[in-house]
């Protein structure tokens, strides 16, 4: 079980003294493996602190991947698990400069602040509000502000303040509204509407009125919301280096797409993104055979779960392999996608399999499977490879019929 955080640790942390242990904690290794070995020494300087010590290194270096800065902040784990990256962050704050600018921007579970640092951080918001039920979360909160607020680079251009509040009783009059609903139940992750906390439905009739952007798992069933609880906003869905991120729902979205899908790529060059929306048009030609072009393209998961699948193929002159199936075949990969070249296309017994993985010198095999009940893990072990070469495989239907393209191994395509 993650270690508890009090007022008491947090006030020591944010300290001078808190700022030089858990330098000293952080010249340690601190694995599983050498805990036993670590903890004594830090007991012994810093006495019951040792735990929040350990806790927070620990949950910075988790952090080192998703959030910027990560070595100056406050965290818990599971803060940390739930925290909005930081590209994911800045490009909402980006959004909403640009749907309001100017605004007041209020983050009604603000946690530890990893978003409110965005915010504050981008010209184009007036000024931000964090609130958030839980004490200790907020005091890390106002820690993480200030300390990015003293620091000589300018990463806070606004004003900000924060306050403890319940996410359901309204404390300010912000501009935009933003909530991010605990996806934890004692029984792990839940995808359902109504085992959020604070529970969606009520999010929504709350702000009625005010601009509300939620965000949810992206396994959310927003067809569901819409149909049954009559959502009419609009539904984000962001994707970051190759992971689908989140659902955001936005309610003020009279004038924006129905259903949009954001795709963002950290590199050495910043943050490469695109954009596909419903407004788009997904033109094609259902009526043609779909013959295999060059390529199949997997098309990244924030388009596949936006329902935006079409949209992206009439953009970059594809086909849909079948209707129904999100991959896509072409001459060419779109800039920055990966696409798998065809050598083969095959049915899918497992016999033909074999002997063409066989005839290829196949060693290693990476298998796509979409429309099909196969595992993957199992048919790798049944196919009983004995080369060297690396391959893909992607199993699907065209129809009714199981179709498999044996390919050479996936590569993105430049920007």
């Amino acid at each position: 079980m993650a270690y508890q955080f009090s007022i008491d640790d947090v006030a020591f942390l944010a300290s001078p003294d808190g700022a030089a242990a858990l330098d000293s904690a952080a010249a340690l290794p601190l694995t599983d493996a050498s805990l036993l070995k670590d903890l004594p020494a830090l007991r012994k300087h810093y006495g019951s602190s040792d735990g929040a010590l350990v806790e927070t290194v620990r949950n910075r270096r988790r952090a080192a991947d998703k959030l910027v800065d990560a070595d100056r902040l406050l965290l818990t784990d599971i803060a940390l698990q739930q925290a909005t990256p930081t590209a994911v962050a800045a490009h909402r704050a980006a959004d909403i400069a640009k749907r309001y600018p100017g605004a007041v921007v209020h983050d009604v579970t603000c946690s530890i602040g990893a978003e409110l640092l965005a915010f504050a951080g981008h010209d184009g918001i007036g000024g931000v509000i964090g609130s958030d039920i839980d004490p200790v979360r907020l005091a890390m909160a106002s820690h993480n502000m200030t300390a990015h607020d003293l620091d000589s680079r300018p990463a806070v251009r606004t004003s900000w303040q924060l306050l403890r509040a319940d996410a359901l009783a309204p404390c300010s009059r912000g501009d935009v509204v933003i909530a991010d609903p605990a996806r934890r139940t004692a029984r792990g992750r839940t995808f359902r509407i109504d085992e959020l906390d604070p529970p969606l439905l009520e999010l929504l009739a709350v702000y009625a009125g005010t601009p509300l952007a939620v965000k949810c798992s992206p396994g959310l069933d927003y067809r569901t919301l819409r149909d049954r609880f009559g959502f009419e906003g609009q539904v984000h869905l962001t994707s970051l280096d190759g992971g689908v991120r989140e659902a955001c729902l936005w309610t003020e979205a009279d004038d924006q797409p129905e259903r949009r899908a954001s795709v963002l790529r950290t590199g050495a060059g910043g943050t490469i993104s695109y954009e596909v929306t419903s407004d788009d048009s997904d033109d094609l030609d259902d009526a043609s055979a779909p013959e295999t072009g060059d390529w199949i393209i997997d098309p990244d998961g924030a388009v596949v779960r936006a329902g935006l699948v079409r949209h992206y193929a009439h953009r970059h002159g594809l086909r849909q392999l079948d209707p129904q199936i999100a991959y896509l075949t072409g001459s060419t990969v779109p800039a920055g996608e990966r696409g798998f070249r065809v050598v083969e296309r095959l049915g899918v017994a497992e016999r033909a399999l074999r002997s063409a993985l066989a005839a290829h010198g196949c060693g290693s095999l990476e298998i796509l499977v979409r429309g099909l009940d196969i595992d993957p893990d199992k048919l790798r072990r049944r196919l009983k490879l004995k080369g060297s070469a690396p391959m893909s495989l992607v199993l699907t239907r065209i129809g009714r019929s199981g179709v498999a393209f044996l390919c050479e191994p996936g590569v993105r395509a430049p920007h």
